[in-house]
């Protein structure tokens, strides 16, 4: 059976990168393969016009022997496409043979949070989720955030995302002080009781590093990382090899309390 990010049995260590060319990102998946990743995460924002196309993003996906996650947020570098345009993009990215597409919280309306409660733009999400999942990918609802919040805020987030049709919820917070780091250990713990839902729970911030490694033992599905760092894409994520070598080492994770 094909591997996907929901069929497979423990945390879903998946390699993230951008490339500006198909060559680009095929050589980065295939390090992230051989350095362990259980799936790829391609960001489209680099990527050049001319292959932002189902056929040259079909060459990628074929390359390794991995589910892919493909991105597309409001940050392209090449066309600056609004929120109608990179969606045909990804689209085509699910012609392709993507695992999952990511849809924004906040797609057709831009707010704060990154999730819009607008019933119009709600509307043309769910209208977009269908047409993803006609294709045969699944979705993941994303929200980034520059602050922190409390376990009940992310719980009440999620909920009104998953709502929408998502097959995985996703959320980025920020944690800069100890308090929001145990509140964030809280958050994480919540989530798994209570969504019936996949999630991701990330944190960004300088108390984030302890809650990038832990968090898939205490529930979290899907966490990024990279093969090794590029300058010109940022050097905020940890290493497939680092986190495979914590989650091996550890030898415990919630699931197996069950």
């Amino acid at each position: 059976m094909k591997r996907t990010f929901l069929n497979q049995s423990h945390p879903v260590v998946t390699g993230i990168f951008c490339g500006q060319t198909p060559a680009e990102l095929i050589a980065e998946a295939r390090n992230c393969e051989f350095e362990g990743a259980d799936g790829i995460a391609v960001e489209l924002r680099d990527l050049k016009a001319e292959y932002r196309n189902a056929e040259s993003l079909k060459s990628v996906v074929d390359a390794v022997n991995l589910p892919f996650m493909f991105v597309f947020y409001r940050n392209d570098t090449q066309q600056n496409l609004d929120d109608d345009a990179r969606q045909e993009v990804l689209l085509a990215a699910a012609d392709a043979g993507a695992s999952v597409i990511d849809v924004m919280g906040d797609l057709y309306d831009p707010s704060p949070m990154e999730l819009t409660r607008n019933p119009a733009a709600v509307d043309r999400q769910k209208r977009l989720i269908d047409r993803i999942h006609a294709k045969g990918a699944d979705v993941v609802i994303s929200s980034h955030m520059q602050c922190s919040r409390t376990a009940e805020q992310v719980l009440e987030h999620l909920r009104e995302v998953e709502s929408r049709g998502a097959d995985i919820v996703k959320i980025v917070t920020a944690v800069n002080t100890d308090e929001e780091l145990a509140e964030a250990f809280r958050t994480t713990l919540m989530l798994k009781r209570e969504l019936r839902t996949p999630f991701i729970h990330l944190c960004n911030g300088a108390y984030s590093r302890p809650h990038r490694f832990m968090g898939p033992a205490l529930g979290v599905s899907v966490l990024f990382a990279v093969s090794h760092y590029e300058p010109r894409y940022g050097m905020g994520q940890p290493t497939v090899r680092a986190l495979k070598t914590v989650l091996e080492n550890m030898r415990w994770n919630i699931n197996d309390l069950k």
